[in-house]
């Protein structure tokens, strides 16, 4: 999956696929977690939010099913 860069200090990139509904996340950190059954809606929310790091921590973080990619 093809992540793009976001501007967050805790998120380095993130990626979506629409088709398998797969949120694709790279932390700064170093981790990277892919997330299912994520809407469309809430990938956008995530890019164009004015806090990445605190959208995902409340709307991402704890509320899909995920598995560590790294």
């Amino acid at each position: 999956m093809t992540r793009r860069p976001i501007n967050s200090s805790s998120i380095r990139s993130v990626g979506y696929d629409p088709d398998a509904k797969i949120l694709e996340v790279e932390f700064r950190g170093g981790g990277v977690y892919q997330y299912f059954d994520v809407p469309k809606n809430v990938y956008e929310d995530l890019i164009n939010a004015s806090s990445a790091g605190r959208y995902y921590a409340v709307y991402i973080k704890n509320e899909f099913r995920f598995k560590s990619m790294k």
